[in-house]
């Protein structure tokens, strides 16, 4: 048997976790990519387009197509102010901002049971440090 890599348990771990979040969130109306759109917003309440594409990583196009179908969908408001427009999340905005953070929580708690509560923030901490010595 061939040794596990990093690489591929988080592929694992991601694939499990979209789907676990794909079926959490569609009867809101969201998927699994727009999540991490209403969670940014929601945390960085007026950022703007700019910012958040940038701080995602995302392609311009991309986040804009996704930004305006959530303003369409009524998750989110898009305001000019000045030359730049700023992102608020809506009432319908802030219930999926909180059941995001339930999906998350959610995940953890099903998937880690088998990790005593020391082993659970050992792994964070590593996959934390992990995280920040990489690059994209």
């Amino acid at each position: 048997m061939e040794p596990a890599t990093v690489s591929s348990c988080i592929l694992t771990l991601h694939r499990r976790f979209a789907a676990y979040t794909t079926q959490r969130l569609q009867e809101l109306g969201l998927s699994f990519g727009m999540m991490y759109f209403i969670i940014y917003v929601g945390k960085h309440p007026g950022c703007t387009p700019s910012e958040l594409t940038q701080r995602l990583h995302l392609d311009w196009g991309h986040s804009q197509r996704s930004l305006t179908k959530l303003a369409e969908d009524g998750f989110l408001t898009k305001e000019k102010s000045g030359r730049s427009y700023h992102l608020e999340l809506t009432e319908k905005g802030r219930t999926a901002f909180a059941a995001c953070h339930r999906v998350f929580y959610g995940w953890d708690a099903r998937n880690l049971t088998g990790l005593t509560a020391d082993e659970q923030r050992q792994l964070l901490d590593l996959l934390q440090k992990a995280a920040q010595k990489g690059s994209m």
